[in-house]
Order: structure tokens, then sequence, then C-alpha cells
């Protein structure tokens, strides 16, 4: 076996890039393990997963190619291919003998345009983004790892030229029909969405589209702007532009966990618009508690499934109930459990959804851990390893620096599913799948190919087990899959294709993200044969 790995010195491509091209690699003749990649931490911990052995010295503006093969032969065809994959991913993006802008400025001379799109790396995200509000240019800033002080002052200049200032971290909006980096294919319609969270837009809109009704705008402001420090500025900005878009009705605020004299200024916006409005804050309730529907024409939610069927309502629609857990199926799948099976591993993409279902299992679990916790009390030392109850957002800053983001790149979440497979302890494994623009083609398949590896684990080391007399040992695998597919019919991966996969793989999916953890969450109560704790 072959293994060879370059340190190419500030040399950078763009993430999506890396990610095709080490998929491309992986699957060529003779290799069995690559990783085409920038110098980050989690990347370098990436490589020890993969047992490469070089001693390896890289910063996050240096290019890693790590490759593995049968022999010589093979991994120097695997760098040739390398090459000319980077440099046909480098063209592809302005097309055949088009030339490529290479800044701002020039792409302004090529179009008119109102609005800029900014991915690059959070060290340089804010300059960019500086750049395109000074040219009066509204902007969506998918970029992470951008500061809190320089989120303050670029929402600060964008408030006062009247300009949105969409992120940082903001992954959806879909403005006057548009989609914009992750969304969904919806109706258009009367409902217009406000969103300190990327997934919490695309769930909301997507149980909107699955009741029969639609969408006028979806804004996302990034998850932080509810933040006291950024004091809700884009969120406040956006109210204020539905309130004058004709085509907005009704109006909907998603966030993320929020700072409660914050989300009390949101609702005292809401109360004042004019427009029947929806507020859901995961997480937290801080700052809108005790308010009522009566006095303040605001409906509170305290589910994006709630808030989507409050929406429908309000705009005249229908909406569609939750569907309760089924007590027989689960006290069936508890009775198959092991008795060391006690513990839930939550493994999303979104981290609204994350959130949410964390909210959901500390009701009825009590303390879930997490990188980002909601409780203090679970927060874990390290974020590579689990502990008891985890529920992950592997879309988080420290998981994608120099990495595609999980809805893209399934890669970590693969590594992360047969590791917490093989826990003995391990009961039930919650996962997301986010369809839509810009997230992976067929993220079914990517799963469905990890699942049945974990299953041929399990399967033989239970064999191994039986044949030596070993029954009551522990078993390495023995989890229930459980899944929440958020899509709609008209996502160009196939929401049916992609149920019906998982379901013939043996995953349990729901129809909603609370269906999903609430069936999860009795799984375990009924397993351990008690009430919350």
């Amino acid at each position: 076996m072959k293994e060879q790995v370059i340190v190419q010195a500030n040399r950078y491509a763009d993430s999506v890039t890396l990610m095709l091209v080490s998929q491309r690699v992986q699957q060529l003749p003779g290799i069995e393990a690559a990783l085409v990649g920038m110098g980050s931490p989690l990347n370098l911990d990436v490589l020890q997963t993969l047992d490469f052995q070089a001693e390896i010295s890289a910063g996050p503006n240096d290019l890693i190619i790590a490759l593995r093969g049968r022999d010589d032969e093979a991994v120097q065809n695997a760098l040739d291919q390398m090459e000319a994959l980077m440099r046909a991913q480098g063209s592809s993006a302005s097309g055949p003998g088009k030339e490529r802008p290479k800044s701002l400025v020039q792409a302004l001379a090529k179009q008119q345009s109102n609005l800029a799109l900014i991915s690059v790396p959070g060290v340089y995200a804010a300059r960019e983004a500086r750049r395109a509000l000074e040219q009066d240019l509204h902007v969506m800033l998918f970029s992470d790892n951008v500061s809190l002080a320089e989120e303050v002052e670029l929402k600060k200049l964008a408030h006062s030229r009247e300009l949105l200032l969409m992120g940082p971290d903001c992954g959806t909006a879909i403005l006057n029909g548009v989609p914009l980096a992750f969304a969904n294919v919806v109706r258009r319609g009367v409902i217009g969405l406000v969103a300190a969270s990327g997934t919490g837009a695309q769930e909301v809109s997507v149980q909107i589209d699955r009741m029969g009704q639609g969408i006028s705008q979806v804004i996302g402001t990034g998850g932080r702007d509810l933040h006291e420090a950024v004091g809700g500025i884009m969120m406040l900005d956006s109210i204020e532009a539905l309130r004058q878009d004709p085509e907005t009705t009704v109006i909907v605020v998603v966030s993320k966990p929020a700072a409660p004299a914050i989300a009390a200024k949101v609702f005292e916006a809401l109360s004042k618009c004019g427009k029947p409005s929806v507020l859901c804050v995961i997480g937290s309730n801080g700052g809108i508690r005790g308010k009522t529907e009566v006095t303040a024409q605001v409906a509170i939610a305290h589910s994006l499934l709630e808030t989507a069927q409050k929406a429908v309502r309000l705009a005249g629609g229908v909406q569609i109930p939750q569907k309760p857990a089924d007590p027989a199926e689960i006290s069936g799948i508890a009775a198959t459990l092991q008795p060391e099976q006690k513990y839930v591993r939550g493994l999303f993409s979104g981290g609204t959804l994350c959130d949410e279902a964390m909210e959901i299992l500390t009701e009825k679990l009590g303390l879930i851990y997490s990188y980002g916790p909601l409780d203090p009390a679970g927060q874990l030392l390290d974020p590579n390893k689990s502990c008891q109850n985890t529920v992950l957002d592997l879309g988080d800053d420290f998981f994608t620096v120099g990495r595609p983001h999980p809805m893209i790149d399934l890669t970590l979440r693969k590594q992360r599913i047969k590791e917490e497979a093989g826990d003995p302890e391990v009961a039930v494994i919650l996962l997301d799948v986010v369809l839509g623009y810009g997230a992976h083609p067929d993220p079914a398949s990517e799963l469905v190919s990890v699942l049945a590896e974990a299953k041929a684990e399990a399967e033989a080391e239970t064999k191994v087990k039986t044949e030596r007399g070993r029954e009551s040992e522990p078993h390495k695998n023995g989890a229930v899959f459980v899944a929440y597919v958020c899509g709609t019919a008209g996502d160009p991966q196939d929401y049916n294709k992609q149920v019906k996969a998982l379901r013939e793989a043996g995953v349990r999916v729901f129809a909603s993200n609370v269906e999903a953890a609430e069936f999860t969450a009795g799984i375990l109560e009924a397993a351990r044969g008690g009430g919350p704790r």
C-alpha cells in the first residue's frame, strides 16, 4: 500500500471545489483513501481518523493532498487526475471561453446588480461585504467565521444606507421568487418570512407549501441577529420591509435562541406592523413569555411545525395537524433494545432543526449534551466525542472551517454515524436530511451506504459472539435510525425518492422534525420504563 501526503503552502481553493475533487479522486481505481482540503484543525483530525501516518504541518491557508492507494501507479494517477479536476473546477465557474471576474468592481462592470452573495473564507468576508455595501448593494453573506464585532459594524452600515445585510452565516433566502443558497422549491404566496435561522426558514416554508399555501419572501438575517450585541438590527429592518411589501399579508419570524430584551423588541415591532404575524423563538421564550395573541395580534408558536400551521391559518388556508406517535410501535422498538442501550445521538446538518430537537428531548429526557447546548451544563469539552444523550449541529462553525457545509458534503456525518452506531450504549441515531437548491444531489444514497456498513458490522459481531457463546455481551450496534426529510415534491433531489430510499434501508422517516424528535424521546422513555428525568 502506497501513501503520499503533500502540503502546498498558500494555495487556496473553495470548500465546494475541494469536496467535489475529493469525492472524484476517492472513486479512482486503486485508491483506498483520499482527502483534498485546507489545513484546518478539523481536516487534520480527519486525516488521523483515516489513519494517515505522515507527520503533517499545515495551516488554514495551506492545501493538503493526502492519498493512499494500492501502489505507486495508482497514487500518481490520482495526483494527475486531481490537478486536472482542480483546473476544470476553477474554469467551469465562469463558463468556457469567458473571463471570470476577479473582484466585485469587475463583476459590477459586466452587469447591473442590486445584491451580492458573498461566500469566501471568514477572514476575508467582512471586507468584501463592506465593499458591496459601499457600492449600495444588498448583501447575502453566506460565509461564516465572521466576528461578532464585524457583524455589528456591517449591519449598522447597512441600516444607515437602507440596505439588507443578510448574515453572516446566512444560508437561506428567497427574494421575489428567486432562491439564494439553500432554499426549497415552494409555492409563491402571501406569507413572508424573516428568519435568524436557515433551516428554520426552510422547515417553515416547506411545511407551508405542504399545506397548500405559498411564500412571498424569505429574508435571512444570520443566526446571531437577536444577540444582545447585534440588537436585532436586520430583523427589525426586515419586518419593516415586509410591512411595506404589497405581496405579503402575513409575516412570520423564526429565530434561534434570542436575548430576551431583543426578542421583546421583535414582538413589539410585529404588534405594531399592522399585519397578522407569527413569532417562534426556538429554545427560549425569553422576552415573549406572557404575551398573548389577543392583546398584541401576534401568534406565538413553540415549534417550526406549529409556526407553519398558524401562518397557514392566518392566510386563510387549512393546516395539517401533527400526527401523534404510535405507542404500540414505540413499545415494540423499545422491547428490542439491549439493557445498556439508553442514549440518543443526534447528528444534524441544520442548526435550528438541531435546536428544536434538543428542546423536545430536554423536556422528555433531561440534560442533552452538545457543542452549543441549550443548558450550559451540557457543554461538550470535545465536540468530536459524544457523551450520554448528545445532539450536534455539524453545520456549526467548529465543524465547517475549511470544509463544505454538511448539507453539501456528507463525509463528516457519515464518519460520525459509523462511530455512534458502534457505541453499544446508543439506542437511537436521529438525523435530518435537508433537500433543495444547493444541497447534496442525492443525500439518501450517501446515508444508505453508511447505514448498510453499520448494519453489516453489527451482524458480523453478533454472529461472532453467538458462535463463541457470548450472546450476553453488549452488542456493538442495534441502534434505531430515525430521520426527518425537509423538502418538497418540487425539489431537485425528489422528496419521495429520498424518503423511499431511507425507509427501504430501515430508517423511520417522519413528516416533521417535531414528530421525529418526539418519536425518539418516546423510544428512550419506554426503554427505561419511566418518565422524564
